[in-house]
């Protein structure tokens, strides 16, 4: 009994200076980490708003690291193609994602079959900036104020064009979300990516786009689309002129877009936290806080447990605004 004791004992001591040594290990490889060259996958094209918080973080992010940081755009499928690469990537740090909201939580209830699980597949880094909508319309529209517009699309529904980034992108669902909240129905007309949207809503083609404040600002400021509201529960500071939707008669309507970086499923805790810090950090920096408020952007840098729970929320929203408005993609 007393060998047998011994030997339990033994087996344990090993097992705890085991976990031990592999803890010591990982910490060691996050506080080296990067050694290499770090790639920002993005499921967009280039100039998009999802590009523009990626390169603009990413940047800072290499000179902090001392490595290059570099963006690979990988479009297509509403961001779905980009983002099966990440899923599909070793789990070492080196390849993570900036996802716009809408894949992380619109595409599992639109796509029925996605090359990845969101929630399997996938560690939440952080949530790296947010920013409202803006409804905008073409200069051609008779409609100038939301009012106008939500009585127009009433009496003539169908009639109004609708134009998105693409099926299933925040653009898209945003304006799917002020047709659910109006109790409207525009005709949807996807895009592949937002500044195709802009060229057509301007060229009067389209009738209206609910887009990113970023992308918005200067083409309303330059008088090439009208601007009806923004989409936060206060003024723009952007847009300080243009009422919120709530304001302009639609009452506790909100929306916002936002751009978050995650990892593939296995990524060592250790990696996952160093770049949600020093993504905290450089956030902080006064450029970079102008630079995103130049986008209309606020940043956020919340940890990868709040950034999962705020992912989970805003997915069972989405899942009810699908249902309602019976939306789908054909595959």
């Amino acid at each position: 009994m007393q060998y047998r004791f011994t030997t339990q004992a033994r087996i344990k001591k090993l097992a705890v200076v085991t976990l031990a040594s592999l803890g010591f290990m990982s910490a060691a490889c996050a506080a080296s980490w990067p050694e290499r060259t770090v790639t920002i996958v993005v499921p967009f094209s280039a100039g998009g708003t999802t590009d523009i918080v990626a390169r603009l973080v990413g940047d800072k992010l290499g000179q902090k690291w001392g490595q290059s940081v570099v963006v690979d755009n990988k479009l297509g499928a509403g961001g779905n193609i980009g983002t099966a690469t990440v899923a599909k990537a070793r789990p070492d740090g080196y390849t993570i994602l900036m996802a716009s909201g809408s894949i992380l939580t619109v595409n599992p209830h639109l796509y029925k079959d996605l090359p990845f699980d969101i929630k399997k597949d996938f560690a939440p880094i952080t949530n790296v900036a947010s920013g409202p909508m803006v409804i905008a319309t073409s200069t051609q529209l008779k409609a100038k104020t939301l009012k106008e517009l939500i009585d127009m699309a009433k009496k003539n529904p169908k009639t109004i064009n609708m134009g998105s980034a693409g099926l299933g992108s925040q653009v898209h669902m945003a304006g799917e979300n002020f047709s659910y909240s109006a109790g409207i129905d525009m005709t949807h007309v996807p895009y592949r990516g937002e500044a195709a949207s802009y060229t057509d809503l301007m060229a009067g083609q389209i009738d209206v786009v609910v887009g990113n404040i970023g992308a918005v600002t200067p083409l309303y400021e330059s008088g090439r689309i009208n601007a009806l509201a923004v989409t936060s529960s206060k003024r723009a500071p952007m847009l300080p002129n243009v009422p919120t939707a709530d304001e302009a008669g639609l009452k506790g309507f909100e929306n916002y877009g936002w751009f978050g970086f995650i990892a593939p499923a296995g990524t060592p805790n250790e990696i996952i936290h160093k770049i949600q810090q020093d993504t905290a950090d450089v956030l902080a920096q006064p450029d970079i806080k102008k630079r995103l408020a130049d986008q209309g952007m606020t940043p956020i840098a919340n940890t990868p447990e709040a950034f999962a729970q705020e992912i989970d929320k805003e997915s069972k929203m989405w899942a009810g605004v699908i249902a309602e408005r019976n939306i789908s993609i054909a595959q």
